[in-house]
């Protein structure tokens, strides 16, 4: 063993090192899967973060006012395992020993909730990023509320190549520095390998000028992958820096300290043979048998987390101090800042007709004051989709401001939304069109997996967006959402439906990842019979609008086919045929109801049929046929677009009375 292998590390942060190698050598192994090659170029960087510059206490993981660390380079994710078992969190040997085996606690890529030290789930490369732009501007948000006394911490992230070459990270990079997130410090791992091989394969652009353009503080560390006293350096140069995000440049070579497998594309994603497992050690000087781990070495480090372990009881104490500002801020960070209070909305009136997008613009115009933990922007469709909050848009000279304009960027929007509802305080919405959730799919996925309480707002949600055509006008978007287990899709009849349905998201002290679909055409306010079946049932994710005892046919629709259903309805009475009618606004809350309920809302031994303004595919659970779209749209106004493909009341009346003519 050599004794300038990691320059600058003392005696314990340098068998901490060598012990995440030999962790990232032997998990994988044994699981015969992972990612060996980073974690362990990584050991020196991860060791620095969490015994020089992370604010952390493994005896509190989750202290409100903790530094966020963030692996954006989830495949390496053994490195964060094994930080989280060094330095006392409760991750066991035995857990590690279970890297990537059944119901363990260290999955292949770091799960929000499942292992300590996790703040988001990471993997899909350069989300981790963008999410981390969310929690730092949580923090800001949260700091300009309270006083950097009660919310002061810092987000750290681990990114690599990958990363920095997914669009993700264009989008939430240039937000950043736009809104000058000072304390957001990204450590990029450049050790210019991909899975196919050398980055060179296909990149040339320079990362340093890039990031430069975008406002950032950059720092190339140049050869310092091993130097934890420049690593250590950078951090406090990044805590230094005033009024920018930093990004360190850290050249690092995948696999070292191995030479057969230094700076090769076979030490990314697979283990290695146990002859080369055996030499590193050596190396090490560590034993070659199967994770070497020293048991007192984790209480040991535990013990020199002390500045930040005060960093908590001086946090408590100051929180005390402070009383009710104080006392607010445990609230906010409990209820993730609910509505509170008795404020009611103005309800529309029956037979009026407004889009279910402005609605939402008016319960944010009655329950945002009352709502401290609310943001809300779009991706550069701010009075389409109707999230406009009164008071100043977030900016370095508003850092309170609750307003984000997030430009085009969808993506890096939906991500940011996640970064902010992970950190804790905030319930965020963000909207865009309804087809563009295409663009924000990725981030939408990780926030159902990780069940983080954020708002997708999607609007005009048919062809009903008329002239723009079939590039913008969602068909299979909800079913594709839909197939997403955990993501509430809530499409809501009309417009009062809607402000009972925001009322709800917001005043829940845990929301879930919500996608709020909404229509861009005005559609008809309901009656008072219908309007109180939805207050009964909305919540319920599906109910019956109009029930008849003797009804022949039930008609099943979502949105705005729902009074669509009713006029057919109407039609249908005055032939002398009875029909029901029944809402689905929430497929996921219906699941969830019981068997009994769900049977008496759609009475399969009635004949049925479905209207919805998209694909058909998946109706076959609740109807017997189904009346959609499967294709895709034309370019008309919206009410042609609709007639034209048949999402009208003729088209049901004359379905009903088609089988009821062969099946009387």
């Amino acid at each position: 063993m050599t004794d300038d292998l990691y320059a600058g590390a003392t005696d314990l942060e340098g068998r901490a090192i060598r012990e995440i190698v030999a962790l990232a050598l032997d998990a994988p192994a044994r699981a015969q899967s992972g990612h060996s090659g980073t974690a362990m170029a990584l050991a020196p960087l991860g060791v620095a973060l969490f015994s020089r510059l992370l604010r952390h206490d493994p005896a509190d993981p989750t202290w409100p006012d903790r530094d966020r660390f963030v692996l954006s380079a989830g495949h390496a994710s053994m490195l964060q395992y094994s930080l989280a078992y060094l330095f006392g969190y409760d991750v066991s040997a035995q857990d590690l020993e279970a890297f990537r085996q059944p119901h363990s606690r260290t999955p292949g890529h770091p799960e929000r909730g499942v292992t300590p030290t996790v703040e988001v789930t990471t993997g899909p490369l350069g989300q981790g990023l963008a999410n981390a732009v969310g929690l730092a501007l949580a923090e800001r948000i949260l700091r300009a509320d309270y006083g950097d006394d009660l919310v002061n911490h810092r987000t750290w992230v681990i990114a690599g190549d990958g990363c920095l070459e997914e669009g993700i990270s264009h989008e939430a990079a240039s937000l950043a520095g736009a809104w000058g997130l000072d304390r957001l410090t990204v450590f990029y791992d450049d050790n210019h390998i991909t899975i196919d091989g050398p980055t060179e394969l296909a990149r040339a652009d320079d990362t340093p000028a890039r990031f430069r353009a975008y406002g950032w503080h950059v720092i190339e560390l140049g050869e310092s992958a091993n130097d934890l006293d420049a690593l250590e350096g950078a951090g406090r140069a990044a805590m230094a820096e005033g009024d920018r995000p930093t990004l360190v440049v850290v050249r690092s070579h995948i696999g070292f300290p191995s030479p057969e497998m230094l700076d090769r594309r076979e030490a990314h994603g697979a283990p290695f043979s146990p002859a080369v497992i055996s030499d590193v050690k050596a190396r090490l000087g560590l034993a070659d048998t199967p994770f070497p781990l020293e048991p007192t070495l984790p209480a040991r480090l535990r013990a020199t987390v002390g500045a930040p372990g005060r960093g908590r009881a001086a946090w408590a104490a100051a929180l005390k101090a402070a009383g009710e500002r104080g006392a607010r801020l445990e609230e906010q960070l409990a209820s993730a800042g609910a509505l509170h209070g008795e404020v009611t909305a103005p309800a529309y009136e029956a037979g009026t007709r407004v889009a279910t997008r402005k609605a939402l613009q008016r319960a944010l115009d009655t329950w945002a004051p009352a709502t401290r933990g609310l943001t809300a922007g779009s991706a550069d469709l701010t009075e389409n989709t109707g999230v406009r909050l009164a008071g100043p848009r977030q900016s370095r000279q508003d850092p309170g401001g609750r307003q984000i304009y997030y430009g085009v960027r969808e993506l890096a929007m939906a991500a940011i939304l996640v970064g902010q509802a992970s950190h804790g305080g905030l319930r965020p919405f963000g909207s865009t069109f309804f087809v563009f959730s295409d663009y924000a799919r990725p981030a939408l996925r990780l926030a159902a997996l990780s069940e983080a309480p954020a708002t997708f707002v999607f609007t005009h949600d048919s062809v009903a967006v008329g002239e723009d055509g079939p590039t913008h006008q969602p068909v299979e978007h909800l079913m594709s959402l839909r197939a997403m287990p955990r993501l509430h899709v809530v499409r809501p009849g009309d417009a009062n439906e809607t402000l009972r349905v925001v009322e709800a998201l917001l005043r829940d002290p845990a929301p879930p990842p919500t996608a709020l679909v909404l229509s861009r055409q005005d559609v008809p306010v309901w009656g008072p019979a219908e309007a109180a079946a939805s207050a009964a049932g909305a919540a319920r994710g599906g109910y019956v609008v109009r029930e008849q005892d003797d009804a022949r046919f039930s008609l099943v629709a979502t949105g705005s086919e729902v009074a669509t259903c009713l006029e057919a309805a109407d039609v249908l009475a005055g032939d002398g045929i009875a029909v029901r009618v029944v809402a689905l606004p929430c497929w996921t809350c219906f699941a969830a109801q019981p068997a009994s309920y769900q049977a008496a809302v759609l009475r399969r031994e009635v004949p049925s049929v479905s209207l919805e303004a998209g694909a058909t595919l998946g109706w076959h659970r609740y109807v017997d046929e189904a009346i959609g779209i499967d294709r895709f749209g034309l370019s008309a106004p919206g009410s042609y677009a609709m007639t034209h493909l048949a999402m009208t009341a003729d088209t049901v009346v004359d379905h009903v009375r088609t089988r009821l003519e062969h099946h009387p």
